[in-house]
């Protein structure tokens, strides 16, 4: 899963995206509103987490107004010092999706932006499935014919991108951003090889990766390919 970090706080920032990391998350921090607004314009996350008080002239709530203007409906979690009623209400009404109070528990953390994501999957389920294959959303691994599917981490992030939108056409770009940090060298060739490798281990999978050509991927099963 790839989230955006948007937290002035450069420790902070460098610690919560150490944790997330650690976790399996892909993490792109930015420390401005307008960075962020930019990021959140060209690349796709699964969830959005989202300090206040930023520097610039787009402060937290004003990057949330324009993603919501944009009807851009990723998940976004307020992470900010402030307790007040009126302060949670009014982010909530702008178009929030959860409110977490610092200092952060990043098992808590990880809880929520894993419901968070669950709100996307129909049926709001803690396991995807695609014919024989199967996602766990909370120890987020891949199970196979009723195995474990272990895959390296660019695969199975790779892997997770196209499963929580399966049957949904996935772009490169999108698939880039989900298997790279901003700050890592990568290329479109990358995802049409780890695409391969992915393949290769679906080959007696119910599921298969179907190119669509100048569009992306798309993860859907056999009988429907």
């Amino acid at each position: 899963m790839k989230v955006l970090l948007v937290e002035d706080n450069d420790e902070l920032s460098r610690w919560l995206a150490s944790l997330l990391r650690e976790q399996g998350f892909g993490v792109d921090p930015v420390s401005e509103g307008e960075a962020a607004d930019l990021l959140l314009r060209e690349h796709s996350y699964d969830v959005v987490l989202l300090d206040l008080s930023l520097p610039g002239g787009v402060s937290g709530k004003g990057v949330l107004r324009r993603l919501r203007e944009r009807l851009d409906g990723v998940p976004v979690m307020i992470l900010t010092a402030s307790d007040s009623l009126d302060q949670k209400v009014q982010c909530l009404e702008i178009g929030a999706d959860d409110y977490l109070v610092k200092p952060v528990e990043i098992r808590e953390l990880v809880a929520r932006i894993q419901a968070l994501v669950r709100r996307q999957v129909p049926g709001k389920a803690n396991i995807v499935q695609c014919g024989d294959l199967q996602y766990d959303l909370r120890t987020r691994q891949f199970s196979l014919q009723g195995a474990d599917l272990p895959l390296p981490p660019r695969e199975r992030s790779l892997l997770e991108a196209l499963m929580l939108k399966m049957g949904q056409a996935v772009s490169k770009p999108a698939l880039q951003g989900s298997i790279f940090s901003l700050d890592e060298d990568s290329s479109a060739d990358a995802v049409d090889l780890y695409v391969h490798r992915l393949r290769r281990k679906l080959e007696t999978s119910q599921a298969t990766i179907i190119t669509l050509r100048g569009v992306g991927y798309i993860l859907r099963t056999r009988d429907d390919a």
